[in-house]
């Protein structure tokens, strides 16, 4: 054991590759360099202090899978993805829903969502390896608004680089994708993390024992250019941006943020400490807001399907497929809650969607009317009269009818517009 730093030494070893302290037998003791007190206190400062928030956010991730586990009710497997209704519903990352139905949290809720057990199990080792270290360098305040503020760059890049309709040759698609499909995972703020390390090792390469300069800055390219290479390997089904994203802005953190060497004080601990509170405040209300929305409606398959396409016909079916479901939820909220600010503009929506076919202009015709009933009943009152009470007993059982038939009209018309019918979709990759 190293008698500057406490590192543990190899056999053999002639220096310590933490501190660089020279351990050898007492019988050079005469002739042993003195030892840099900077770079011991280096040393000791980072295997002395705690990592308590790298164990914290392992323990939430595992914590958050286990319950997406019991939600989808599915067999146990490492490689079998969540249902898509499951992802959804604890807040992947989906451009539709954060662009049609305005839920920003999804830019938050992502990081700690994983698609299975095997994905999940890389991204907890990462965080086991690479975690501690930031930790213990920055201290748990920044080391937590490294994580959120990394992993919702991450999330951005991902929902910046979808691009349906687009030209994608096998190089873009290393971080564009055509398709808008859930998305998930840690590894955005991993990346994150990893750029934190990588600027901070060239930024102080001057500084750093040995050890440190080997582990930290130059490094890290291997490490970073081989996982930039699995990406690009798997880029069908790796979100590439998601990890471009966070690499880069741990690295702008990181040129930033001020390091503060062990033994200094700094003025600025109150502020990172409030930044720190700012940081869980905004997962926490994240996930309250996911938990408020977890049995909110879900557009049908065939729906979701025409979302991800390309083909112009099958455009066509989007624009009205969202019409209608703009126009449902608005009813629900009407219907449910009482609001009916969302009305008008789904009338709108309604009246601006194509025409498909005799039957769903049928369909859509009576969604209008549902709209129209649903905002005069006004729901919002619960002092209703028998007659209102009446009326909306009739507008329930009508729109449940309606909705059979509307169901059935997506599953039976979906190969006119180039998709899968219902039930037949495979998860998603």
């Amino acid at each position: 054991m190293c008698p500057s730093c406490g590192s543990i030494i190899g056999a053999g070893q002639q220096e310590c590759a933490v501190c660089g302290a020279t351990v050898a037998s007492t019988t050079g003791a005469r002739n042993r360099p003195p030892v840099d007190n900077e770079t011991v206190r280096f040393a000791r400062a980072v295997l002395d202090r705690p990592y308590k928030f790298t164990i914290i956010l392992l323990v939430a991730n595992i914590f958050i899978f286990l319950l997406m586990m019991q939600t989808s009710g599915s067999p146990f497997s490492v490689l079998a993805p969540m249902p898509y209704e499951v992802l959804i519903r604890f807040g992947a990352k989906s451009n539709y829903y954060i662009q049609a139905r305005h839920e920003w949290w999804r830019f938050i809720t992502p990081m700690f969502l994983h698609i299975n057990l095997l994905h999940l199990m890389v991204n907890m080792y990462s965080l086991w390896v690479v975690g501690p270290y930031v930790e213990k360098l920055y201290g748990s305040a920044k080391f937590v608004v490294f994580w959120v503020v990394t992993g919702f760059a991450g999330v951005v890049a991902s929902y910046l680089t979808v691009r349906p309709g687009m030209s994608i040759g096998s190089v873009a698609r290393f971080i564009f994708k055509p398709i808008d499909v859930p998305a998930g995972g840690a590894s955005g703020a991993l990346f994150g993390l990893v750029g934190v390390l990588f600027v901070f090792g060239i930024k102080f390469r001057h500084e750093l024992p040995e050890g440190f300069r080997r582990a930290f800055g130059a490094g890290l390219l291997p490490m970073i250019l081989l996982n930039l290479f699995i990406g690009y390997m798997g880029r069908g089904f790796i979100d590439n941006a998601a990890h471009l994203g966070g690499l880069v802005s741990g690295g702008i953190l990181a040129l930033a943020v001020t390091y503060r060497r062990p033994g200094e004080k700094s003025g600025m601990a109150i502020t990172w400490r409030v930044l720190q509170v700012a940081a869980i405040a905004v997962v926490a209300v994240s996930f309250l807001m996911t938990v408020k929305h977890f049995r909110d409606p879900l557009p049908p398959t065939v729906i979701r399907q025409a979302e991800e396409a390309t083909d112009p016909n099958t455009q066509k079916f989007v624009s009205w497929a969202k019409g209608m479901n703009e126009a449902q939820e608005a009813f629900y909220q009407a219907f449910k809650d009482g609001d009916v600010t969302r009305v008008d503009s789904a009338l709108t929506a309604l009246e601006s969607a194509p025409a498909l076919d005799p039957k769903a202009d049928d369909l859509r015709e009576r969604m209008k009317a549902f709209l129209v009933r649903a905002k005069a009943l006004d729901a919002g009152d619960k002092d209703r009269p028998a007659k209102k009470q009446q009326e909306l007993q009739e507008l329930t059982t009508d729109f449940v009818a309606w909705s059979k038939e509307y169901n059935q009209w997506l599953k039976t018309n979906a190969k006119n517009y180039g998709l899968v019918p219902v039930g037949e979709t495979a998860a998603p990759k």
